[in-house]
């Protein structure tokens, strides 16, 4: 997986799975450009790849804006004239409340992260890749876009319609040489996975993670970097006939059905 000479172009990239791939990418060889709307911790990580030998810039942005989103692609064009690879990967995880109880607003933030956002960097990004002639966008679902999550309607149904998406825009752009998956994590060992077990159980956050995890075949969280090795390999040319597909990390939760909320109670 090389990527020398490519740029890399990742959307919740200030932490978490966005700056492991981040740096995998310049590991790599990719000049990379991070985006998310936390810009102390973006230029921390944009600082950490430059540390390291690699070229990264930051754009701060709010995905849910399409004026932010076409900035921040004019951004990765003007530092570094073509986005090679795209993930499309900002999100949050919103409340864990039944769906009888689910606030609006909190329904309405969720999707326009998740799935609005997803679906600009999409509208955004596309054409430049199609003007290229080439392309790969990872787009980040989840397994709760496979199967129902107990208490988690929004993020549910947002990492549903990501799926979707990737299915939609990867059927339009193959035969322009431009390709579209998703992956679809389980839980990692992120901030996401650990304010969703303080949801859960606010007294003892870190009992519902030694649960959850020993309900895992794996018996363990993923890590950032397994899910940004899977995205690497996927922007990479041995994925070169790869388009249109979702895959898994989840240390085989899905594999024996459940969800998280379920297993951690």
């Amino acid at each position: 997986m090389e990527f020398s000479g490519k740029v890399a172009l990742i959307t919740g990239g200030a932490n978490g799975i966005g700056r492991a791939a981040g740096l995998g990418f310049a590991q790599r060889g990719a000049r990379v450009v991070l985006v998310d709307r936390d810009a102390q911790a973006g230029e921390a990580a944009a600082g950490v790849i430059r540390q390291q030998g690699g070229e990264a810039h930051f754009v701060a942005a709010d995905v849910t804006r399409s004026g932010e989103v076409a900035a921040y692609v004019q951004a990765a064009l003007d530092a570094c004239g073509a986005i090679d690879c795209f993930f499309n990967n900002a999100g949050i995880e919103g409340a864990v409340t039944p769906t009888a109880e689910y606030e609006e607003a909190m329904f309405d933030a969720v999707i326009g992260v998740n799935l609005k956002g997803v679906f600009l960097g999409l509208r955004h990004v596309l054409p430049v890749m199609l003007r290229q002639g080439s392309g790969a966008v990872v787009n980040t679902a989840s397994v709760a876009g496979l199967v129902g999550t107990p208490g988690m309607p929004a993020y549910a149904a947002s990492k549903h319609a990501v799926i979707g998406l990737t299915k939609v825009a990867a059927g339009e752009v193959a035969r322009h040489g431009v390709r579209v998956n998703a992956v679809c994590p389980g839980p990692v060992d992120t901030r996401m996975i650990h304010a969703l077990e303080a949801q859960l159980d606010p007294a003892d956050p870190a009992g519902v993670g030694r649960r959850y995890q020993a309900a895992l075949p794996s018996g363990r969280y993923s890590t950032p970097e397994d899910v940004a090795n899977l995205v690497l390999f996927l922007c990479s040319d041995l994925a070169s006939n790869i388009t249109g597909a979702q895959y898994v990390v989840d240390g085989g939760r899905t594999a024996i059905g459940g969800s998280v909320a379920a297993a951690a109670r």
